[in-house]
C-alpha cells in the first residue's frame, strides 16, 4: 500500500504561483505514474497533470504552459508548479499514483488552492 500526502496548497491571489508537493511513502518501488487531479466544488474531478517514472509527461490542456510537474523517482516525490493562476484553478488538488503490475492506484487526501480575483 502506498501513503501520499500533500503540501502547498493556500490562497493566492490571480496571476500568482504555487507549488504543490507530494510524498509517498509504503510500498513505493512498484509506482509507475504519480500525478495530480483537483475536484472543484459541484464539478467531477479532473486530471491536471501527470508523469510517468520515465518522465514521460502529460497536462491537462487548461494548464498547458502554465504547469510543471516534476517527480525524485528516488524520494518518490511529485511537485506541481503552477503559474499564472485563475479563479477558475480553485479547488482541492488531489495527489494520485498507479502501479500497474499490482493494478492499483493511491490517492492522497488533498490540499485546498484558492484563487481569488
Amino acid at each position: 500500500q502506498v501513503h501520499l500526502v500533500e503540501s502547498g496548497g493556500g490562497l493566492v491571489r490571480a496571476g500568482g504561483s504555487l507549488r504543490l508537493s507530494c510524498t509517498a511513502s509504503g510500498s513505493t518501488s512498484g509506482i509507475n505514474v504519480m500525478g495530480w487531479f483537483r475536484q472543484a466544488p459541484g464539478k467531477q474531478r479532473e486530471l491536471v497533470a501527470s508523469i510517468r517514472i520515465d518522465g514521460t509527461a502529460t497536462y491537462a490542456e487548461y494548464v498547458k504552459g502554465r504547469a510543471v510537474i516534476s517527480t525524485d523517482n528516488a524520494r518518490a516525490t511529485v511537485a506541481l508548479q503552477m503559474n499564472s493562476l485563475k479563479p477558475e484553478d480553485t479547488g482541492v488538488y488531489l495527489c494520485y499514483c498507479r502501479r500497474w503490475a499490482r493494478g492499483d492506484e493511491s490517492w492522497g487526501q488533498g490540499t485546498q488552492v484558492t484563487v481569488s480575483s
